[in-house]
């Protein structure tokens, strides 16, 4: 198969902004300061070659050198060292509104940004319609585009880039600007470019959403290439590494504070307040707080309530939510059968047990609630109470979580024609 994108022993760097010089002499000091200066390396001898028709993955923290690297495909920053070669007409979605002139409409932005991409105007005749509606902007298409907002701005980037037939598509992670209506209208055309043809390379925090859309993935760290290969192997070495240096940060800040509860309460309470939440512990199997959970064992989590009256049959509940806002699963005392009979004026806890965590590693946040057994009055409720982190290894399952199941060998059918 032949590759769209070779990235050839790339380097790109970036001169540090210095003050400016006020006298002849603080100049020429700036300038020989300059010519010593090695400057900000963002990307570091990176070779790697883009398979025709895939889509490919470009992972890794903020700051490695994944846009930068983005950038240099698309042709926008030349590199320092090295080459990069593309075979096939670029569209590009690399930042909000790029590419358009603030003073001009909508409709004059599309006009503009086609003919940037060396197509006629019959070209853009074509798919005018098609880009409005997909960007939902019919009533401000011919508004200058100064007055849109955030969301309506990637709406429009987004619906050019994917309707001017490319042939490489770069998409930086400007979707997460969009409502979760408009990021799966963006991914069911991704689906169909791809499909079609189209090699597309994206940058993505979301390791869900690289292991579901990717073949490829390539993972940078402060500008080098860590790693690339199939999209479970790659994701899951940056994982591992991202939930080794996060379990070690959260271990020392437990001893360097003496926590002897894991997790405090972050969110905002609202409720009547006659039983509140004030904090939540993540136990090991033998009562230890643990910075995190593991894929695969036991966890506790312990809700410590502070009932300023007698509240009678309360119903605790407590929800996981993935970091992108997904909710991902909720437990009940009340749906789980368990009456809680009689809570008294003063502290006390409720233990959540799961023998086995199926969530799988990643970044998520609890939620809490606590109100009669009914379910009609709440006396607490916090929205966000704690971060949630997962860690674990040797899992190439895909999703946020384990669903057990299994296929069965195929059958032939034979319909009758």
């Amino acid at each position: 198969m032949s590759s769209a994108i070779v990235v050839e022993s790339v380097s790109k760097r970036f001169n540090l902004r210095s003050e400016r010089a006020t006298s002849l002499k603080e100049l020429a000091v700036s300038r020989r300061k300059r010519a010593a200066d090695n400057g900000f390396w963002a990307v570091r001898d990176v070779s790697l070659e883009i398979a025709e028709g895939s889509t490919f993955g470009l992972i890794g923290h903020n700051g490695s050198g994944k846009s930068t690297l983005l950038r240099l495909m698309a042709g926008i920053h030349q590199p320092t060292k090295g080459s990069v070669t593309a075979r096939g007409r670029i569209s590009a979605l690399l930042e909000l509104g790029s590419g358009f002139h603030p003073d001009l409409t909508g409709r004059e932005n599309v006009y503009l940004n086609g003919a940037m991409l060396g197509l006629a105007r019959r070209d853009m005749d074509a798919n005018i319609d098609d880009i409005v509606e997909f960007a939902g902007l019919q009533g401000f298409i011919d508004q200058p585009v100064k007055v849109y907002s955030s969301g309506m701005y990637v709406r429009l980037g987004f619906a050019v880039a994917v309707h001017v037939d490319p042939e490489i598509l770069l998409v930086d992670e400007v979707m997460a600007v969009g409502d979760e209506e408009f990021q799966r209208r963006c991914l069911d055309h991704m689906y169909r470019l791809r499909r079609d043809g189209a090699t597309i390379v994206f940058v993505s925090h979301s390791l869900g959403l690289v292991q579901m859309m990717c073949e490829e993935v390539a993972w940078l760290d402060h500008g080098r290439l860590m790693e690339v290969g199939p999209s479970s192997q790659v994701t899951q070495s940056y994982l591992s590494q991202v939930n080794a240096e996060e379990a070690g940060r959260r271990t020392e800040e437990m001893i360097a504070h003496d926590e002897s509860r894991a997790v405090e309460l972050t969110g905002e309470h609202s409720g009547s307040g006659e039983l509140r939440v004030y904090h939540l512990d993540l136990l090991d199997p033998k009562w230890y707080p643990m910075p995190h959970a593991t894929f695969g064992e036991e966890l506790r989590m312990r809700l410590w309530y502070d009932a300023r009256s007698v509240v009678r049959h309360p119903n605790f509940e407590l929800d996981v939510f993935h970091e992108n806002g997904t909710h991902v699963t909720g437990f009940s005392t009340s749906i789980l059968g368990l009456d809680t009979g009689t809570c008294d004026i003063g502290q006390g806890y409720v233990d959540l047990v799961i023998p086995e965590l199926s969530i799988h590693p990643g970044s998520y946040f609890l939620a809490t609630r606590v109100t009669d057994a009914e379910g009609l009055h709440t006396f607490d409720e916090v929205a966000r109470i704690a971060d949630f982190h997962v860690v674990g290894t040797g899992t190439r399952e895909r999703g946020i979580a384990r669903v057990v199941g299994h296929f069965e060998p195929p059958v032939a059918h034979d319909v009758g024609l």
